[in-house]
Protein backbone atom coordinates (compact mmCIF):
# COMPACT_ATOMS: atom_id res chain seq x y z
CA UNK A 1 0.00 0.00 0.00
CA UNK A 2 1.08 3.67 -0.79
CA UNK A 3 1.39 5.83 2.26
CA UNK A 4 1.11 9.99 1.81
CA UNK A 5 1.79 10.44 5.40
CA UNK A 6 1.98 9.51 8.47
CA UNK A 7 1.53 10.65 12.02
CA UNK A 8 3.27 8.78 14.15
CA UNK A 9 6.79 7.20 13.76
CA UNK A 10 6.05 3.84 12.06
CA UNK A 11 8.54 0.85 12.92
CA UNK A 12 9.83 -1.51 10.47
CA UNK A 13 12.19 -4.78 10.36
CA UNK A 14 13.85 -3.35 7.08
CA UNK A 15 13.85 0.37 5.16
CA UNK A 16 15.28 0.17 2.13
CA UNK A 17 15.87 3.72 1.14
CA UNK A 18 15.98 3.38 -3.22
CA UNK A 19 14.62 1.01 -5.66
CA UNK A 20 16.68 0.36 -7.75
CA UNK A 21 19.50 -2.52 -6.58
CA UNK A 22 18.32 -2.41 -3.50
CA UNK A 23 14.51 -3.86 -4.37
CA UNK A 24 16.26 -7.09 -4.70
CA UNK A 25 16.31 -7.67 -1.06
CA UNK A 26 12.99 -7.91 -0.47
CA UNK A 27 13.11 -12.02 -0.86
CA UNK A 28 10.57 -14.64 0.54
CA UNK A 29 12.93 -14.26 3.79
CA UNK A 30 10.95 -11.29 4.55
CA UNK A 31 7.76 -12.39 3.91
CA UNK A 32 7.03 -12.27 7.99
CA UNK A 33 8.26 -8.65 8.61
CA UNK A 34 7.74 -5.50 7.90
CA UNK A 35 9.39 -3.48 5.11
CA UNK A 36 9.37 0.15 3.78
CA UNK A 37 10.81 1.03 0.64
CA UNK A 38 11.61 5.09 0.46
CA UNK A 39 11.90 6.61 -2.99
CA UNK A 40 10.94 9.67 -3.82
CA UNK A 41 12.35 9.07 -7.77
CA UNK A 42 11.00 6.84 -10.54
CA UNK A 43 10.53 3.39 -8.94
CA UNK A 44 13.32 0.89 -10.55
CA UNK A 45 16.51 3.30 -10.07
CA UNK A 46 18.56 4.55 -12.57
CA UNK A 47 19.50 1.83 -14.98
CA UNK A 48 16.07 0.60 -15.25
CA UNK A 49 14.80 4.30 -16.33
CA UNK A 50 17.58 6.47 -17.42
CA UNK A 51 20.63 4.89 -17.57
CA UNK A 52 22.21 1.21 -18.71
CA UNK A 53 19.10 -0.29 -20.11
CA UNK A 54 17.62 2.41 -22.15
CA UNK A 55 20.24 3.60 -23.61
CA UNK A 56 21.35 0.68 -25.09
CA UNK A 57 18.04 0.34 -26.59
CA UNK A 58 18.83 3.44 -28.39
CA UNK A 59 22.32 1.81 -29.06
CA UNK A 60 21.34 -0.86 -30.58
CA UNK A 61 19.50 0.89 -33.71
CA UNK A 62 22.16 3.68 -34.56
CA UNK A 63 24.94 1.05 -34.07
CA UNK A 64 23.30 -0.46 -36.57
CA UNK A 65 22.76 2.06 -39.02
CA UNK A 66 26.40 3.65 -38.74
CA UNK A 67 27.36 0.24 -39.33
CA UNK A 68 25.77 -0.36 -42.69
CA UNK A 69 26.81 3.43 -43.45
CA UNK A 70 30.57 2.21 -42.80
CA UNK A 71 30.51 -1.27 -45.52
CA UNK A 72 31.86 0.54 -48.62
CA UNK A 73 35.09 -1.18 -47.96
CA UNK A 74 33.54 -4.01 -48.21
CA UNK A 75 32.06 -3.56 -51.50
CA UNK A 76 28.65 -3.00 -49.98
CA UNK A 77 27.01 0.79 -50.70
CA UNK A 78 24.16 1.32 -47.83
CA UNK A 79 21.97 4.13 -46.84
CA UNK A 80 20.34 5.49 -43.34
CA UNK A 81 16.95 6.84 -45.59
CA UNK A 82 14.33 7.13 -42.40
CA UNK A 83 14.61 7.28 -38.50
CA UNK A 84 11.68 7.22 -36.54
CA UNK A 85 12.66 8.74 -33.47
CA UNK A 86 9.50 8.98 -32.01
CA UNK A 87 9.32 4.91 -32.65
CA UNK A 88 12.38 4.04 -31.10
CA UNK A 89 11.56 6.46 -27.63
CA UNK A 90 8.02 4.40 -28.03
CA UNK A 91 9.45 1.06 -28.27
CA UNK A 92 12.18 1.80 -25.80
CA UNK A 93 9.67 3.30 -22.91
CA UNK A 94 7.11 1.45 -23.54
CA UNK A 95 8.93 -1.47 -21.89
CA UNK A 96 10.69 0.32 -19.74
CA UNK A 97 7.95 1.92 -17.66
CA UNK A 98 5.69 -0.77 -18.08
CA UNK A 99 8.53 -2.68 -16.18
CA UNK A 100 8.55 0.25 -13.61
CA UNK A 101 5.32 1.20 -13.12
CA UNK A 102 4.87 -2.95 -12.82
CA UNK A 103 7.71 -3.59 -9.86
CA UNK A 104 5.71 -0.45 -8.05
CA UNK A 105 2.27 -2.29 -7.94
CA UNK A 106 3.97 -5.37 -6.96
CA UNK A 107 5.55 -3.95 -4.14
CA UNK A 108 2.53 -2.14 -3.22
CA UNK A 109 0.66 -4.95 -3.01
CA UNK A 110 2.58 -7.19 -0.69
CA UNK A 111 1.02 -7.07 2.65
CA UNK A 112 4.05 -6.29 4.80
CA UNK A 113 5.71 -3.95 2.80
CA UNK A 114 4.93 -0.09 2.53
CA UNK A 115 5.87 2.12 -0.66
CA UNK A 116 6.91 5.54 0.19
CA UNK A 117 7.19 7.55 -2.62
CA UNK A 118 8.85 10.79 -1.53
CA UNK A 119 12.43 11.26 -0.62
CA UNK A 120 13.65 11.42 2.96
CA UNK A 121 16.59 12.54 5.27
CA UNK A 122 18.03 10.71 8.40
CA UNK A 123 16.82 12.40 12.16
CA UNK A 124 18.70 10.12 13.96
CA UNK A 125 20.86 7.14 12.53
CA UNK A 126 17.73 4.94 12.41
CA UNK A 127 15.04 6.98 11.78
CA UNK A 128 14.38 8.82 8.77
CA UNK A 129 11.61 11.29 7.92
CA UNK A 130 10.14 11.86 4.45
CA UNK A 131 9.55 14.97 3.29
CA UNK A 132 5.72 14.52 4.18
CA UNK A 133 6.56 14.39 7.44
CA UNK A 134 6.44 10.53 8.30
CA UNK A 135 9.13 9.36 10.98
CA UNK A 136 10.47 5.49 10.37
CA UNK A 137 12.07 3.65 12.27
CA UNK A 138 14.10 0.86 11.09
CA UNK A 139 16.02 -1.95 12.92
CA UNK A 140 18.19 -2.12 9.77
CA UNK A 141 18.33 0.52 7.00
CA UNK A 142 19.88 0.06 3.42
CA UNK A 143 20.60 3.14 1.85
CA UNK A 144 20.18 2.49 -2.31
CA UNK A 145 19.29 5.84 -2.88
CA UNK A 146 22.01 5.98 -6.29
CA UNK A 147 23.40 9.24 -7.60
CA UNK A 148 22.12 12.31 -9.84
CA UNK A 149 23.47 13.99 -13.10
CA UNK A 150 25.81 17.01 -12.14
CA UNK A 151 25.06 20.34 -14.14
CA UNK A 152 28.25 22.97 -14.12
CA UNK A 153 27.41 26.28 -13.50
CA UNK A 154 27.42 27.57 -17.13
CA UNK A 155 25.28 31.15 -18.11
CA UNK A 156 21.99 29.37 -19.89
CA UNK A 157 22.11 25.59 -18.56
CA UNK A 158 18.70 26.36 -17.59
CA UNK A 159 17.13 27.20 -20.89
CA UNK A 160 14.73 25.00 -22.53
CA UNK A 161 16.57 22.33 -24.97
CA UNK A 162 19.41 21.93 -22.42
CA UNK A 163 19.29 18.61 -20.98
CA UNK A 164 20.47 15.75 -19.02
CA UNK A 165 21.14 11.83 -19.39
CA UNK A 166 17.90 11.47 -17.23
CA UNK A 167 15.83 13.37 -20.08
CA UNK A 168 17.34 13.71 -23.37
CA UNK A 169 15.94 10.09 -24.73
CA UNK A 170 12.10 11.54 -23.85
CA UNK A 171 12.91 14.24 -27.26
CA UNK A 172 9.75 14.81 -29.26
CA UNK A 173 11.85 14.58 -32.50
CA UNK A 174 15.37 13.97 -33.42
CA UNK A 175 17.42 16.89 -33.21
CA UNK A 176 19.01 18.21 -35.99
CA UNK A 177 22.31 19.79 -34.30
CA UNK A 178 23.80 18.67 -30.61
CA UNK A 179 26.16 19.85 -28.52
CA UNK A 180 27.39 17.57 -25.96
CA UNK A 181 29.81 18.57 -23.46
CA UNK A 182 31.56 15.70 -21.42
CA UNK A 183 34.50 13.41 -22.31
CA UNK A 184 33.34 10.38 -20.05
CA UNK A 185 31.00 7.44 -20.97
CA UNK A 186 27.83 9.29 -20.85
CA UNK A 187 28.98 11.81 -23.80
CA UNK A 188 30.90 9.12 -25.48
CA UNK A 189 27.61 6.87 -25.89
CA UNK A 190 25.22 9.64 -26.66
CA UNK A 191 27.35 11.60 -28.89
CA UNK A 192 27.60 7.52 -30.76
CA UNK A 193 23.58 7.45 -30.75
CA UNK A 194 22.83 10.80 -32.53
CA UNK A 195 25.46 10.36 -34.75
CA UNK A 196 24.26 6.86 -35.99
CA UNK A 197 20.77 8.28 -36.31
CA UNK A 198 21.60 10.98 -38.39
CA UNK A 199 22.31 13.89 -35.95
CA UNK A 200 25.41 16.53 -36.40
CA UNK A 201 27.16 16.29 -33.10
CA UNK A 202 30.12 18.33 -31.26
CA UNK A 203 31.19 16.68 -28.44
CA UNK A 204 33.14 19.15 -26.23
CA UNK A 205 35.51 18.19 -23.77
CA UNK A 206 37.37 20.73 -21.43
CA UNK A 207 40.69 18.43 -21.24
CA UNK A 208 43.06 17.42 -23.81
CA UNK A 209 42.16 13.84 -22.71
CA UNK A 210 38.92 11.90 -22.79
CA UNK A 211 37.75 8.67 -21.15
CA UNK A 212 40.29 9.33 -18.18
CA UNK A 213 39.55 6.02 -16.17
CA UNK A 214 40.47 4.06 -19.79
CA UNK A 215 44.33 3.02 -20.35
CA UNK A 216 45.57 5.84 -22.40
CA UNK A 217 46.16 4.23 -25.71
CA UNK A 218 42.28 2.62 -25.66
CA UNK A 219 41.68 7.17 -25.11
CA UNK A 220 43.75 7.70 -27.66
CA UNK A 221 42.32 5.25 -30.29
CA UNK A 222 38.74 6.49 -29.04
CA UNK A 223 40.03 10.12 -30.03
CA UNK A 224 40.88 8.56 -33.71
CA UNK A 225 37.96 7.10 -34.26
CA UNK A 226 35.70 9.69 -32.75
CA UNK A 227 37.05 11.88 -34.42
CA UNK A 228 35.96 10.55 -38.02
CA UNK A 229 32.38 9.91 -37.08
CA UNK A 230 31.59 13.78 -35.18
CA UNK A 231 32.85 16.64 -34.28
CA UNK A 232 35.07 15.66 -31.43
CA UNK A 233 36.41 19.56 -29.39
CA UNK A 234 39.46 19.01 -27.35
CA UNK A 235 40.61 21.11 -24.57
CA UNK A 236 37.29 23.14 -25.79
CA UNK A 237 34.58 24.33 -23.15
CA UNK A 238 30.79 25.85 -23.05
CA UNK A 239 31.02 29.67 -22.03
CA UNK A 240 27.19 30.51 -22.43
CA UNK A 241 24.20 29.13 -23.67
CA UNK A 242 21.72 31.31 -25.42
CA UNK A 243 18.47 31.32 -27.04
CA UNK A 244 18.20 31.75 -30.58
CA UNK A 245 14.94 32.33 -32.54
CA UNK A 246 13.98 28.30 -31.39
CA UNK A 247 17.05 26.89 -31.23
CA UNK A 248 20.08 27.48 -28.87
CA UNK A 249 23.57 29.29 -29.27
CA UNK A 250 26.25 27.73 -27.98
CA UNK A 251 29.49 29.57 -27.04
CA UNK A 252 32.67 27.44 -27.38
CA UNK A 253 35.56 28.37 -25.28
CA UNK A 254 39.24 27.12 -26.87
CA UNK A 255 42.69 28.15 -26.92
CA UNK A 256 41.96 29.22 -30.89
CA UNK A 257 39.24 31.90 -29.04
CA UNK A 258 35.89 32.15 -29.21
CA UNK A 259 33.34 30.14 -31.53
CA UNK A 260 29.40 30.10 -31.43
CA UNK A 261 27.64 27.10 -32.69
CA UNK A 262 23.69 26.79 -32.99
CA UNK A 263 22.06 23.65 -31.98
CA UNK A 264 18.99 22.34 -31.31
CA UNK A 265 19.68 20.59 -27.74
CA UNK A 266 22.69 20.91 -25.82
CA UNK A 267 23.42 17.52 -23.76
CA UNK A 268 25.25 17.81 -20.44
CA UNK A 269 27.52 14.77 -19.41
CA UNK A 270 29.53 15.76 -17.18
CA UNK A 271 29.09 12.75 -14.74
CA UNK A 272 27.07 11.72 -11.61
CA UNK A 273 27.25 12.38 -7.83
CA UNK A 274 26.17 10.42 -5.16
CA UNK A 275 22.67 11.23 -3.42
CA UNK A 276 24.52 11.14 -0.09
CA UNK A 277 23.77 14.85 0.50
CA UNK A 278 20.26 14.35 0.02
CA UNK A 279 19.71 11.77 2.83
CA UNK A 280 21.24 13.82 5.90
CA UNK A 281 23.97 11.82 6.52
CA UNK A 282 26.77 13.70 7.96
CA UNK A 283 24.53 15.28 10.00
CA UNK A 284 23.98 11.89 11.77
CA UNK A 285 27.20 11.05 11.89
CA UNK A 286 28.05 8.80 9.07
CA UNK A 287 31.19 8.93 7.55
CA UNK A 288 31.02 10.54 4.06
CA UNK A 289 34.91 10.22 1.79
CA UNK A 290 35.28 11.29 -1.40
CA UNK A 291 31.58 12.26 -1.84
CA UNK A 292 30.28 8.32 -0.69
CA UNK A 293 28.92 7.19 2.26
CA UNK A 294 31.60 5.33 3.71
CA UNK A 295 31.21 0.93 3.82
CA UNK A 296 33.21 -1.18 4.43
CA UNK A 297 33.98 -4.62 2.50
CA UNK A 298 30.81 -5.79 4.41
CA UNK A 299 28.98 -2.85 2.95
CA UNK A 300 28.53 -2.24 6.47
CA UNK A 301 27.49 1.61 6.87
CA UNK A 302 30.97 3.71 8.73
CA UNK A 303 31.07 5.94 11.87
CA UNK A 304 34.13 7.08 13.04
CA UNK A 305 35.38 4.57 10.82
CA UNK A 306 33.64 1.75 12.62
CA UNK A 307 30.66 -0.39 10.84
CA UNK A 308 27.13 1.03 12.48
CA UNK A 309 25.16 -2.09 13.40
CA UNK A 310 21.96 -2.03 11.23
CA UNK A 311 23.04 0.42 8.42
CA UNK A 312 24.02 -1.01 5.16
CA UNK A 313 24.82 0.83 2.11
CA UNK A 314 25.27 -0.34 -1.82
CA UNK A 315 25.67 1.32 -5.22
CA UNK A 316 26.37 4.53 -6.69
CA UNK A 317 25.30 6.14 -2.96
CA UNK A 318 28.31 4.30 -1.24
CA UNK A 319 30.49 3.78 -4.72
CA UNK A 320 32.70 6.02 -6.93
CA UNK A 321 32.78 3.42 -9.26
CA UNK A 322 28.79 3.90 -10.82
CA UNK A 323 28.22 0.73 -12.46
CA UNK A 324 25.06 -1.55 -12.24
CA UNK A 325 26.92 -4.76 -11.86
CA UNK A 326 28.72 -3.82 -8.99
CA UNK A 327 25.82 -2.65 -7.19
CA UNK A 328 24.18 -6.01 -8.16
CA UNK A 329 26.95 -7.78 -6.53
CA UNK A 330 26.92 -5.47 -3.72
CA UNK A 331 23.50 -6.28 -3.57
CA UNK A 332 23.74 -10.02 -3.05
CA UNK A 333 25.85 -9.10 -0.22
CA UNK A 334 23.65 -6.76 1.83
CA UNK A 335 20.87 -9.51 1.06
CA UNK A 336 23.08 -11.67 3.23
CA UNK A 337 24.68 -10.36 5.46
CA UNK A 338 21.21 -8.83 6.88
CA UNK A 339 20.23 -12.43 7.55
CA UNK A 340 23.21 -13.52 8.73
CA UNK A 341 25.14 -11.13 10.79
CA UNK A 342 27.05 -13.78 12.77
CA UNK A 343 28.32 -14.93 8.85
CA UNK A 344 29.39 -11.85 7.12
CA UNK A 345 30.35 -12.27 3.29
CA UNK A 346 32.30 -9.27 1.76
CA UNK A 347 31.88 -7.67 -1.97
CA UNK A 348 34.46 -8.91 -3.94
CA UNK A 349 35.83 -5.68 -5.89
CA UNK A 350 38.81 -6.71 -7.49
CA UNK A 351 37.56 -7.49 -11.36
CA UNK A 352 34.83 -5.09 -11.81
CA UNK A 353 34.70 -4.51 -15.61
CA UNK A 354 33.00 -1.73 -17.38
CA UNK A 355 31.85 -0.98 -20.95
CA UNK A 356 31.35 1.81 -23.29
CA UNK A 357 28.81 1.33 -25.75
CA UNK A 358 29.59 3.95 -28.45
CA UNK A 359 31.33 3.79 -31.77
CA UNK A 360 33.51 1.98 -31.58
CA UNK A 361 32.44 -0.08 -28.51
CA UNK A 362 35.09 -0.36 -25.24
CA UNK A 363 35.50 -2.32 -22.02
CA UNK A 364 37.99 -3.06 -19.36
CA UNK A 365 38.89 -4.40 -16.79
CA UNK A 366 41.98 -4.38 -14.42
CA UNK A 367 44.37 -2.38 -14.23
CA UNK A 368 45.84 0.11 -17.04
CA UNK A 369 49.14 0.37 -18.31
CA UNK A 370 50.27 3.33 -16.21
CA UNK A 371 48.99 1.80 -12.93
CA UNK A 372 50.43 -1.85 -13.41
CA UNK A 373 53.83 -0.15 -14.25
CA UNK A 374 53.63 1.48 -10.62
CA UNK A 375 52.51 -1.11 -9.24
CA UNK A 376 55.50 -3.18 -10.81
CA UNK A 377 57.75 -0.63 -9.90
CA UNK A 378 56.32 -1.18 -5.54
CA UNK A 379 56.65 -5.05 -6.04
CA UNK A 380 59.70 -5.49 -7.80
CA UNK A 381 58.84 -7.19 -10.99
CA UNK A 382 58.27 -6.79 -14.21
CA UNK A 383 55.22 -6.43 -17.02
CA UNK A 384 54.51 -8.05 -20.52
CA UNK A 385 51.85 -6.23 -22.47
CA UNK A 386 50.87 -7.05 -25.76
CA UNK A 387 48.43 -4.94 -28.23
CA UNK A 388 46.59 -7.24 -31.14
CA UNK A 389 45.16 -5.67 -33.80
CA UNK A 390 41.61 -7.11 -34.91
CA UNK A 391 42.85 -6.77 -38.24
CA UNK A 392 45.20 -9.51 -37.69
CA UNK A 393 43.01 -12.38 -37.19
CA UNK A 394 40.90 -13.99 -39.86
CA UNK A 395 37.93 -12.87 -39.21
CA UNK A 396 39.54 -8.83 -38.85
CA UNK A 397 40.20 -9.44 -42.43
CA UNK A 398 36.46 -9.87 -43.18
CA UNK A 399 35.29 -7.10 -41.16
CA UNK A 400 38.64 -5.06 -43.04
CA UNK A 401 39.06 -4.02 -39.53
CA UNK A 402 41.72 -1.00 -39.03
CA UNK A 403 40.58 0.10 -35.76
CA UNK A 404 39.82 -2.35 -32.61
CA UNK A 405 42.41 -3.88 -30.62
CA UNK A 406 43.12 -5.97 -27.39
CA UNK A 407 45.68 -5.37 -25.30
CA UNK A 408 46.63 -7.07 -22.22
CA UNK A 409 49.09 -6.47 -19.13
CA UNK A 410 50.56 -9.47 -17.06
CA UNK A 411 53.23 -10.28 -14.94
CA UNK A 412 56.41 -11.27 -16.57
CA UNK A 413 57.31 -13.85 -13.84
CA UNK A 414 53.84 -15.67 -13.23
CA UNK A 415 51.68 -15.16 -16.16
CA UNK A 416 49.05 -13.70 -14.28
CA UNK A 417 46.59 -11.26 -16.24
CA UNK A 418 46.66 -7.67 -14.57
CA UNK A 419 44.55 -5.78 -16.77
CA UNK A 420 42.39 -6.40 -19.89
CA UNK A 421 41.35 -3.77 -22.31
CA UNK A 422 39.62 -3.17 -25.90
CA UNK A 423 38.21 -1.30 -28.12
CA UNK A 424 36.54 -2.20 -31.42
CA UNK A 425 33.50 -4.90 -32.46
CA UNK A 426 31.77 -6.57 -29.79
CA UNK A 427 34.93 -5.55 -26.75
CA UNK A 428 31.91 -6.23 -24.11
CA UNK A 429 31.64 -9.73 -25.02
CA UNK A 430 35.48 -10.32 -25.88
CA UNK A 431 36.12 -9.27 -22.49
CA UNK A 432 34.47 -11.64 -20.89
CA UNK A 433 36.93 -14.43 -20.99
CA UNK A 434 39.55 -12.17 -19.68
CA UNK A 435 37.14 -11.20 -16.75
CA UNK A 436 36.49 -15.31 -15.95
CA UNK A 437 40.62 -15.80 -16.02
CA UNK A 438 41.56 -13.15 -14.32
CA UNK A 439 38.04 -13.68 -11.24
CA UNK A 440 39.38 -17.09 -11.50
CA UNK A 441 43.78 -16.95 -11.39
CA UNK A 442 44.05 -18.40 -14.85
CA UNK A 443 47.32 -17.73 -16.49
CA UNK A 444 47.84 -16.05 -19.58
CA UNK A 445 49.03 -19.47 -20.90
CA UNK A 446 46.17 -21.94 -19.45
CA UNK A 447 43.97 -19.20 -20.74
CA UNK A 448 45.04 -19.39 -23.92
CA UNK A 449 46.31 -23.25 -24.56
CA UNK A 450 43.88 -24.41 -21.76
CA UNK A 451 40.70 -24.79 -24.43
CA UNK A 452 39.60 -24.35 -27.85
CA UNK A 453 38.92 -21.15 -29.59
CA UNK A 454 36.69 -21.18 -32.50
CA UNK A 455 38.22 -20.56 -35.55
CA UNK A 456 37.98 -18.33 -37.08
CA UNK A 457 35.68 -16.52 -34.73
CA UNK A 458 36.72 -13.01 -34.00
CA UNK A 459 37.95 -14.42 -30.57
CA UNK A 460 40.99 -15.30 -31.83
CA UNK A 461 42.25 -12.00 -31.30
CA UNK A 462 41.76 -12.59 -27.28
CA UNK A 463 43.65 -15.75 -27.86
CA UNK A 464 46.34 -14.39 -29.97
CA UNK A 465 47.13 -12.10 -27.48
CA UNK A 466 47.65 -13.63 -24.85
CA UNK A 467 49.87 -15.89 -26.77
CA UNK A 468 51.37 -12.94 -27.37
CA UNK A 469 52.69 -12.00 -23.98
CA UNK A 470 56.60 -12.89 -22.70
CA UNK A 471 55.02 -15.21 -20.35
CA UNK A 472 55.94 -18.38 -18.47
CA UNK A 473 54.80 -20.84 -21.26
CA UNK A 474 54.71 -18.74 -24.17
Amino acid sequence: MSHQTQPKTEDYDLIIVGSGSGNSLITDEWADRRVAIVDGGVFGGTCLNVGCIPTKMYVYPSATAQHGLELDRLGVGMERTEVSWPAIRDRVFGRIDAISRGGLEYREGLPNVDVYAEYARLVEPRVLETASGARLRGEQIVFAAGSRSVLPEIPGIELEGVHTSDTVMRLEELPRDVVILGGGFIAAEFAGIFTGLGSRVIQVNRSGRALRDHDAEIAARYVREAGRRWDLRMNTQIGRIERAGERLAVTLDAEGGEETVEADVVLVATGRRSNVDLLGAEEAGLDVVDGVLAADRHQRVLSGGEPVPGLWALGDVSSRTQLKHLANAQARTVSHNLLHPEDLESTDERYVPHAVFTTPQIAAVGLTEEEAARDAALGDYEIAIKVQDYGDVAYGWAMEDHEGFVKLIARRDTGELLGAHIIGTEASNLIQPLIQAMSFGLTAHRMARGQFWIHPALAEVVENALLGLEVPGN
